[in-house]
């Protein structure tokens, strides 16, 4: 008769992953309210037979000091896509492992997977807990066009054991797992994609990483509040979180890094989907930017600056006279304190009413924009639809609004002007006391230098 094994039901913090043997309204941790959930765990779990499984023997570790370790530039892995090259900081590091989240069909497979079938010189395990062999066939039969040579192998599997059996017979280069929401280690009685499970699967799969040096790049789904689903523990396990942002029935996509301990979280890049996978848009200019020639009122080109990426965009503006007494405001790519106040220093420091009045602000392209040299553009569209008066086309500025309704210095001027400059602009305001250092003998756009919101009213609208 044998002996069946006791269970037991703990409660995880969702956010955190700080465990409790019941339910408490606000954890203990990490402070949060309401995210402990009930899971049914084994009294005495199996121990996880990983990638190098342990014989009993504890491993011997000697200190050293930090002065004598060997510092030298890591070693990256070049991938096909410039634009995920750029938010990775240079490429993959050996033994790194990056987190890739995004809403379901957003085009986070198609990414990770178009770049893989591109390397020719490294072998590449792609673990599939969702889709089966013949789909992801399917799938890079249309991003090849049928002409597939790499050295990428397929694993459909959702059990972490039999994945690393996977990857003990293949010896990868590279490993992929879509998604870490359906791995599942046999250690643990609870179900795919709950708090333990995700939170053990990433641990072990860390372990694996640094001990070969292997990249591994794991896909997450994300939740309704639009961040990476399960325990908050999750992004602080891996080495990079990437956000892959965009409106599924857009063309346009952005890849956000969120996280990342070998570059720079500022960078993004841009992608558009086609019928053929995603393509690199190597000058989100022109794309953020109307190609019509004709002059509107309420529209404004502004210079803004992503890491260390310029590029101009268009921000579009629309005041009309409230018709039912409240006044309307509504923002899309921008954020809405920050127009609220932009308005009330042209209604304070300016003297438009603006009180009684809708007023509707789009950042053209989709995307958001959170750089504070993009103030002057918002309120040039504004001052633009408010009296109905067009900008010239070949007009395009940059500076932050203070509350005094000053034009505050920005960063990065030099590489702004020179991008409007090669985009055909030919005047950009920018503010005053801001060309300290800057090299203008070269330059062939003419700079106009403002210190209050007055000064761009009238260089604008005369």
């Amino acid at each position: 008769m044998t002996e069946m094994m006791k269970t037991k039901s703990v409660f995880f913090c969702s956010n955190c992953g700080a465990e409790s043997p019941k339910w408490v309204g606000k954890c203990p941790a990490c402070g949060e309210w309401n995210t402990f959930v009930e899971e049914t765990v084994a009294a005495k779990p199996k121990k996880s037979q990983g990638y190098l499984p342990g014989d009993g023997k504890l491993k011997v570790v000697t200190p050293v000091k930090i002065s004598e370790v060997k510092s030298g530039e890591e070693q990256r892995i070049t991938l096909p896509s410039r634009e995920l090259n750029r938010v990775l900081g240079g490429g993959l590091v050996p033994g790194s492992i990056i987190l890739i989240g995004g809403e379901p069909g957003i085009g986070k497979s198609t990414l990770v997977l178009q770049n893989v079938l591109r390397i020719r010189s490294r072998k590449v395990l792609y673990v599939s807990g969702e889709e089966s062999a013949q789909q992801l066939k399917m799938r890079a039969d249309r991003i090849c066009g049928g002409n597939i040579q790499c050295e990428c192998y397929i694993v459909c599997e959702t059990s972490l054991e039999s994945i690393f059996a996977g990857i003990r017979e293949s010896n990868p280069d590279m490993v992929i797992v879509d998604s870490i929401q359906t791995i599942a280690t046999d250690a643990l009685e609870s179900s795919a994609g709950s708090v333990g499970q995700v939170r053990e699967c990433a641990a072990q799969l860390l372990k694996f990483a640094k001990e070969t040096h292997t990249p591994v790049i794991l896909i997450g789904h994300i939740n309704k509040e639009g961040a990476i689903a399960g325990p908050k523990v999750l992004e602080h396990i891996v080495d990079a979180v990437i956000q892959f942002e965009g409106d599924r029935h857009y063309m346009y996509r952005i890849l956000r890094a969120i996280k990342n301990r070998f570059g720079s979280t500022s960078e993004i890049g841009i992608y558009e989907m086609n019928q053929s996978g995603l393509r690199e848009v190597s000058n989100p200019s022109e794309m953020l930017l109307s190609q019509t020639d004709e002059e509107l009122s309420g529209t404004a080109i502004g210079v803004t600056l992503e890491g260390i990426r310029p590029f101009l965009i268009e921000a579009q503006a629309l005041v009309s006279t409230a018709a039912y007494g409240t006044a309307q405001r509504s923002v899309t790519g921008f954020d809405y304190k920050r127009m609220n106040m932009l308005l009330a220093v042209l209604e304070k420091r300016v003297g438009f009413k603006l009180a009684q009045k809708d007023v509707f602000l789009n950042i053209a392209g989709g995307i958001k924009v959170n750089d504070p040299a993009l103030d002057m553009a918002v309120i040039a569209a504004i001052i633009s639809s408010n009296v109905d008066i067009p900008i010239k086309r070949r007009v395009c500025v940059t500076g932050e609004v203070g509350l005094s309704g000053e034009i505050r210095q920005v960063t990065r001027l030099e590489q702004r002007i020179s991008e409007a400059e090669k985009l055909g602009f030919e005047h950009i305001v920018v503010p005053a006391n801001n060309m300290k250092g800057v090299d203008t003998s070269k330059l062939r756009i003419d700079i106009v230098e403002a210190s209050k919101v007055e000064d761009v009213f009238r260089f604008l609208f005369g």
